[in-house]
């Protein structure tokens, strides 16, 4: 949800919450609008895209770093961590595990696309 009037405003927004969360210089995304009301959000930088995707779903389950990664079954935080930090880039099949370790009750629909 944003303050924007038109729909050209509320996608402009989406694009500055996500430069302002990641803040690091060069990281820029773009919305991509759909029908319905839909949109995606891409960018060349696919690590921090995944980084910020999995650290948001932890906080918003209010789970600690330990908290997922023993709920991925992994013996220590950083087997998590370096995922969530952007120093190792899941397999779509591993983002998946790791989506399902923090966010329990969500169900998320993964897949790739071709450059547009």
């Amino acid at each position: 949800m944003t303050q924007g009037r038109t729909r050209k405003e509320a996608l402009e927004m989406v694009v500055d919450w996500f430069e302002t969360m990641v803040d690091r210089p060069g990281f820029s995304v773009t919305v991509h609008p759909g029908k319905e009301g839909e949109f995606e959000v891409s960018s060349t930088d696919i690590r921090t895209m995944v980084s910020l995707l999995l650290q948001r779903r932890r906080q918003l389950s209010g789970l600690s770093l330990a908290e997922a990664a023993e709920r991925l079954g992994a013996k220590s935080r950083h087997a998590y961590a370096r995922y969530e930090r952007g120093e190792s880039l899941p397999t779509i099949e591993k983002l998946d595990q790791l989506l399902r370790a923090v966010s329990r009750d969500r169900d998320f629909v993964l897949g790739q696309s071709s450059a547009r």
